[in-house]
């Protein structure tokens, strides 16, 4: 039996398009926000500290296809609604640090902040993958301000140390050749490699904390500073 399918003319189907065009917009101006305030925080460790803990940046939005393909998959309402509600991971930002201290910290000073919204939180560190897969994965919401409304765009994000980045890249493109049928004998190289990674993320950290990086903390100046003696020698250097 035929499966009932929707027929559309040219005209509401240039329609429609231009609303989940707008709609994906939305996901893609969230990723900008999460990238600029990361990119504040690592600008402003550079600034206030002798060691910065963000390594790089990365972000990803899906392709409309794989978002409805998702939505046909999972059985969810085909509508923007449904979309918002139970497709969490359509924008995408990755932040890579050196060291699994490091991601802690990360975590709680973007999750501190009084715009995002925590929605989920799975720790796949403490707990990792069968795979060996290891990374801290959030679900958080952002305000997104358009020219007419204000949403709250959900945004995952991910937070990995350089080992274990390294690591996910090599299983997703072993994967992705294979269409998830991986030999056996290549899965137990992934499980072995997974352990060395695990192992070097753990030496790097012990490495770590021989190193003091506290340093002299910035002490942000107070509104009365006397600017005087700043602005002569502006005066001296243009002279």
């Amino acid at each position: 039996m035929r499966s009932w399918q929707p027929t559309l003319d040219i005209e509401d189907f240039r329609l429609l398009r231009e609303q989940f065009t707008d709609f994906m917009l939305g996901y893609k101006f969230a990723i900008d926000e999460i990238t600029t305030k990361i990119n504040i925080l690592r600008e402003d460790f550079n600034a206030a500290h002798e060691y910065n803990p963000i390594e790089h940046i990365n972000s990803r939005l899906k392709a409309p296809e794989s978002v409805l393909e998702k939505v046909r998959r999972k059985n969810y309402a085909m509508n923007l609604a449904g979309i918002r509600e139970n497709v969490l991971d359509i924008a995408g930002v990755r932040v890579v640090c050196s060291f699994i201290s490091d991601i802690p910290k990360i975590r709680d000073m973007i999750v501190g902040q009084e715009d995002i919204t925590l929605l989920d939180e799975r720790d796949y560190i403490t707990n990792r993958k069968p795979n060996g897969y290891r990374s801290l994965h959030l679900i958080v919401s952002i305000p997104v301000f358009r020219s007419d409304r204000t949403d709250r765009i959900p945004v995952e994000i991910q937070i990995r140390t350089i080992a274990m980045d390294f690591w996910a890249s090599l299983e997703h493109k072993i994967y992705y050749k294979y269409r998830g049928e991986v030999p056996p004998n290549l899965r137990s190289e992934l499980t072995e490699a997974a352990e060395a990674a695990a192992a070097l993320d753990e030496k790097m950290e012990s490495l770590h904390r021989l190193v003091d990086h506290n340093g002299k903390p910035r002490e942000t100046p107070a509104d009365s500073l006397d600017l005087t003696a700043l602005y002569l020698g502006f005066l001296g250097n243009s002279a």
